[in-house]
Protein backbone atom coordinates (compact mmCIF):
# COMPACT_ATOMS: atom_id res chain seq x y z
CA UNK A 1 0.00 0.00 0.00
CA UNK A 2 1.37 3.42 -0.94
CA UNK A 3 1.62 5.71 1.99
CA UNK A 4 0.21 9.01 0.81
CA UNK A 5 -1.25 12.14 2.22
CA UNK A 6 -3.28 14.70 0.79
CA UNK A 7 -4.36 18.49 2.82
CA UNK A 8 -5.74 21.36 1.72
CA UNK A 9 -6.10 24.43 3.64
CA UNK A 10 -7.13 28.21 2.60
CA UNK A 11 -6.69 31.43 4.52
CA UNK A 12 -7.02 35.09 3.28
CA UNK A 13 -3.02 34.79 3.02
CA UNK A 14 -2.31 31.64 0.99
CA UNK A 15 -4.85 28.66 -0.15
CA UNK A 16 -2.59 25.12 -0.89
CA UNK A 17 -3.06 21.95 -1.74
CA UNK A 18 -0.65 18.95 -1.23
CA UNK A 19 -0.73 15.33 -2.17
CA UNK A 20 2.25 13.82 -1.09
CA UNK A 21 3.14 10.21 -2.17
CA UNK A 22 6.39 8.61 -0.44
CA UNK A 23 6.93 5.37 -2.05
CA UNK A 24 6.87 7.07 -5.98
CA UNK A 25 8.81 7.85 -8.53
CA UNK A 26 10.15 11.26 -8.15
CA UNK A 27 7.28 12.93 -10.11
CA UNK A 28 6.12 16.07 -9.56
CA UNK A 29 2.83 17.97 -10.77
CA UNK A 30 4.10 21.57 -8.77
CA UNK A 31 2.42 25.02 -9.41
CA UNK A 32 3.17 27.94 -7.72
CA UNK A 33 3.76 31.48 -7.55
CA UNK A 34 7.77 31.58 -7.23
CA UNK A 35 9.50 29.93 -10.38
CA UNK A 36 12.45 29.74 -8.00
CA UNK A 37 10.54 28.05 -5.39
CA UNK A 38 8.32 25.73 -8.14
CA UNK A 39 12.13 24.71 -9.13
CA UNK A 40 13.66 23.43 -5.80
CA UNK A 41 10.32 21.69 -4.62
CA UNK A 42 10.39 19.60 -8.31
CA UNK A 43 14.44 18.88 -7.27
CA UNK A 44 12.84 17.92 -3.48
CA UNK A 45 10.49 15.44 -5.09
CA UNK A 46 12.82 14.20 -7.64
CA UNK A 47 15.66 13.83 -5.59
CA UNK A 48 13.40 12.12 -2.85
CA UNK A 49 12.03 9.74 -5.65
CA UNK A 50 8.56 11.16 -3.80
CA UNK A 51 5.44 11.97 -5.74
CA UNK A 52 4.58 15.70 -5.01
CA UNK A 53 1.67 17.51 -6.62
CA UNK A 54 1.31 20.43 -5.00
CA UNK A 55 -0.71 24.01 -5.95
CA UNK A 56 -0.13 26.88 -3.89
CA UNK A 57 -1.50 30.38 -4.65
CA UNK A 58 -0.60 33.38 -2.27
CA UNK A 59 -0.14 37.29 -1.79
CA UNK A 60 2.77 37.40 -3.33
CA UNK A 61 2.40 40.86 -4.47
CA UNK A 62 3.16 41.56 -0.04
CA UNK A 63 5.94 39.45 0.38
CA UNK A 64 6.98 35.69 -0.61
CA UNK A 65 7.08 34.41 3.53
CA UNK A 66 3.23 33.65 3.52
CA UNK A 67 3.37 31.90 0.68
CA UNK A 68 6.79 29.66 0.78
CA UNK A 69 6.31 29.12 4.61
CA UNK A 70 2.57 27.98 4.28
CA UNK A 71 3.60 25.63 1.85
CA UNK A 72 6.07 24.09 4.00
CA UNK A 73 3.70 23.71 6.72
CA UNK A 74 0.87 22.03 4.18
CA UNK A 75 4.12 19.78 2.94
CA UNK A 76 4.85 19.00 6.42
CA UNK A 77 1.17 17.87 7.08
CA UNK A 78 1.02 15.85 4.01
CA UNK A 79 3.90 14.20 5.21
CA UNK A 80 2.92 13.26 8.74
CA UNK A 81 -0.48 12.04 7.47
CA UNK A 82 1.30 9.61 4.88
CA UNK A 83 3.67 8.06 7.33
CA UNK A 84 0.96 7.26 9.60
CA UNK A 85 2.36 5.64 12.50
CA UNK A 86 5.70 5.22 11.51
CA UNK A 87 6.13 1.57 11.80
CA UNK A 88 8.80 -0.20 10.35
CA UNK A 89 11.40 3.46 9.68
CA UNK A 90 14.57 3.38 9.57
CA UNK A 91 13.37 7.04 11.41
CA UNK A 92 16.85 8.90 10.51
CA UNK A 93 18.79 9.79 8.45
CA UNK A 94 21.91 12.36 6.47
CA UNK A 95 22.57 12.91 2.83
CA UNK A 96 25.43 15.32 1.61
CA UNK A 97 25.11 16.92 -1.69
CA UNK A 98 27.17 19.16 -3.53
CA UNK A 99 26.20 21.42 -6.45
CA UNK A 100 29.51 23.08 -8.21
CA UNK A 101 30.88 26.09 -5.70
CA UNK A 102 28.38 25.09 -2.99
CA UNK A 103 27.75 21.96 -0.85
CA UNK A 104 24.74 21.07 2.13
CA UNK A 105 24.41 18.26 4.67
CA UNK A 106 20.91 17.66 5.99
CA UNK A 107 20.77 15.23 9.01
CA UNK A 108 16.83 14.38 9.94
CA UNK A 109 15.68 12.10 13.09
CA UNK A 110 11.94 11.38 12.31
CA UNK A 111 11.08 12.28 16.13
CA UNK A 112 7.85 13.98 16.40
CA UNK A 113 10.21 16.36 18.17
CA UNK A 114 10.27 19.56 16.22
CA UNK A 115 13.60 21.13 15.85
CA UNK A 116 15.67 23.59 13.28
CA UNK A 117 19.20 24.12 13.61
CA UNK A 118 20.19 25.86 10.46
CA UNK A 119 23.81 26.83 9.64
CA UNK A 120 24.49 29.07 6.72
CA UNK A 121 27.62 31.09 8.04
CA UNK A 122 30.41 29.48 6.55
CA UNK A 123 28.54 30.74 3.11
CA UNK A 124 29.40 33.18 1.03
CA UNK A 125 25.83 33.09 -0.69
CA UNK A 126 24.27 33.94 2.66
CA UNK A 127 23.53 37.41 2.17
CA UNK A 128 22.64 37.15 -1.35
CA UNK A 129 19.21 37.45 -3.14
CA UNK A 130 17.77 35.32 -6.25
CA UNK A 131 14.89 37.56 -7.42
CA UNK A 132 12.29 34.71 -7.48
CA UNK A 133 8.82 36.25 -7.32
CA UNK A 134 7.26 36.57 -11.06
CA UNK A 135 7.43 40.99 -11.80
CA UNK A 136 8.82 40.89 -8.14
CA UNK A 137 11.74 43.14 -6.96
CA UNK A 138 15.13 42.37 -5.41
CA UNK A 139 13.24 43.10 -2.21
CA UNK A 140 11.20 40.48 -2.32
CA UNK A 141 13.67 38.19 -3.44
CA UNK A 142 14.30 34.61 -2.47
CA UNK A 143 17.43 33.74 0.11
CA UNK A 144 18.87 31.71 2.39
CA UNK A 145 16.53 33.32 5.59
CA UNK A 146 13.45 32.41 3.14
CA UNK A 147 14.56 28.96 2.66
CA UNK A 148 15.10 28.81 6.38
CA UNK A 149 11.83 29.75 7.34
CA UNK A 150 10.45 26.69 4.97
CA UNK A 151 12.62 24.51 6.48
CA UNK A 152 11.00 25.56 9.66
CA UNK A 153 7.66 25.35 8.89
CA UNK A 154 8.30 21.84 7.29
CA UNK A 155 9.84 20.98 10.75
CA UNK A 156 7.16 22.00 13.00
CA UNK A 157 4.05 20.05 10.88
CA UNK A 158 5.76 16.53 10.07
CA UNK A 159 7.66 16.61 13.78
CA UNK A 160 11.65 16.28 12.27
CA UNK A 161 14.48 16.79 13.93
CA UNK A 162 16.37 18.76 11.25
CA UNK A 163 20.09 19.35 11.22
CA UNK A 164 21.20 21.60 7.85
CA UNK A 165 24.37 23.13 7.14
CA UNK A 166 25.50 25.01 4.38
CA UNK A 167 29.38 24.09 4.49
CA UNK A 168 30.26 26.77 2.12
CA UNK A 169 28.69 28.31 -1.35
CA UNK A 170 29.00 31.71 -3.41
CA UNK A 171 26.25 31.23 -5.94
CA UNK A 172 22.94 31.11 -3.97
CA UNK A 173 21.05 29.64 -6.43
CA UNK A 174 23.43 26.60 -5.72
CA UNK A 175 23.70 26.54 -2.62
CA UNK A 176 19.58 26.48 -1.58
CA UNK A 177 19.40 23.93 -4.55
CA UNK A 178 21.91 21.84 -2.60
CA UNK A 179 20.07 22.00 0.90
CA UNK A 180 16.70 20.96 -1.34
CA UNK A 181 17.66 17.82 -2.82
CA UNK A 182 19.55 17.06 0.61
CA UNK A 183 16.63 17.43 1.93
CA UNK A 184 14.34 15.10 -0.42
CA UNK A 185 17.17 12.38 -0.12
CA UNK A 186 17.64 12.45 3.57
CA UNK A 187 13.90 12.10 3.78
CA UNK A 188 13.94 9.43 1.71
CA UNK A 189 16.16 7.18 3.83
CA UNK A 190 14.72 7.80 6.95
CA UNK A 191 11.15 6.85 5.74
CA UNK A 192 12.82 3.96 4.56
CA UNK A 193 10.55 0.58 5.63
CA UNK A 194 12.65 -2.01 7.09
CA UNK A 195 11.79 -5.47 8.26
CA UNK A 196 13.58 -6.18 10.68
CA UNK A 197 12.09 -3.15 12.77
CA UNK A 198 8.72 -3.99 14.58
CA UNK A 199 6.77 -1.17 15.59
CA UNK A 200 8.29 2.25 16.07
CA UNK A 201 12.52 2.55 15.85
CA UNK A 202 12.47 3.73 19.33
CA UNK A 203 13.12 2.63 23.25
CA UNK A 204 9.84 3.98 24.37
CA UNK A 205 7.40 2.00 22.10
CA UNK A 206 6.31 5.39 20.20
CA UNK A 207 7.57 8.45 18.74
Amino acid sequence: MQRTGTITCKTKETDIAVTLTLDGYGMGEIDTPIPFFTHMLTNFARHGLFDLKLLAKGDVDVDLHHTVEDTGLRLGEAFKAALGDASGIRRCASSSVPMMDSMASVVVDISNRPYLRFDASGAASAKKKICAAKGGSIDDAFDLDLTKEFLKALSNSAGLDLHVTLHYGEDVHHSIEAIFKALGRALAMAVLKDDRIKGVMSTKGRL
